[in-house]
């Protein structure tokens, strides 16, 4: 009988779900949904199509372990790991060399310090301001009237940076505004919109240490505008997983998986 773990990350705006064989350690399907009103609705309908992905049922689960933001959505028992160990674990599994790994999702930042156990030593959180994170690109796209999914091409056409506030999205959005009445190019206030986001997340991970390897997971990790940002800002090779939006879901699942005895790793 084939046995299998799920691991959730809840996020303010979408839930993504993995499921892993528990023999192979493999993922078998992955789907994630919007959050909006109902999260636990959401939670509900993301792990049906999951286990109608993997051609499993309910029964064949034997752990479901979360992470993220409201914890308590799902109605049945399950494993709670933190957001941070969630982190740390997926990282150093995508690559065990990992001793810096950052998470920038649609909210927030974040960062975690491993040592050469792929243990966690330190770690830091912006989560005062959107401006470190997803939702600083979507604000700044709809005011230069450019779709989210070009914003990132679009700045790799600019050969310089307008200087953008990056302290909050609106003092942003403000400067955005102000370079678009003097007809600055959309190219280059794209480049600043990120320059401006890696700043933020690179002083925060500076506060760490920048540590080799360095491992960048979430959503923005998929964003070629911020990971070029990002680059030259910490001066370093910044290496990206397949399905990096999906890190913490994988954490939470391969944590799950050991506490209750699934695996031993």
């Amino acid at each position: 009988m084939t046995t299998s773990t799920i691991g959730f990350d809840i996020g303010t705006q979408t839930i993504k779900v993995i499921i892993l064989n528990n023999k192979t350690r493999q993922v078998v399907a992955r789907t994630q949904a919007f959050a909006g009103f109902d999260p636990a609705q959401a939670l509900k309908t993301a792990v049906e199509q999951a286990l109608k992905t993997a051609n499993l049922t309910q029964t064949d689960i034997t752990t479901f372990a979360t992470t993220g933001s409201n914890l308590e959505t799902y109605p049945y028992p399950v494993i709670t790991v933190s957001t941070m160990s969630a982190l740390t674990k997926a990282g150093t599994h995508f690559f065990p060399q990992a001793h810096t790994i950052i998470e920038v999702g649609a909210e927030e930042a974040r960062a975690v310090k491993c040592d050469d156990r792929g243990l966690m030593v330190d770690f830091v959180v912006n989560e005062r301001c959107a401006a470190g994170a997803g939702a600083f690109i979507e604000a700044m796209a709809r005011a230069l009237e450019v779709k989210m999914e070009d914003m990132g091409p679009l700045s790799l056409e600019a050969e310089r940076a307008s200087s953008i506030n990056a302290a909050c999205v609106i003092f942003g959005e403000s400067d955005v505004v102000s370079l678009i009445h003097k007809q600055e190019p959309k190219s280059e206030i794209a480049r600043a919109v990120y320059d401006a986001m890696a700043d933020r997340v690179s002083a925060m991970v500076h506060r760490l240490g920048v540590n080799p390897q360095v491992v960048l997971v979430g959503g923005v990790a998929k964003d070629v505008g911020f990971i070029a940002s990002l680059k030259r800002k910490l001066g370093v090779e910044v290496f990206i997983p397949e399905f990096s939006e999906y890190a913490g879901a994988l954490g939470a699942a391969l944590i799950g998986l050991t506490k209750s005895g699934g695996n031993k790793n």
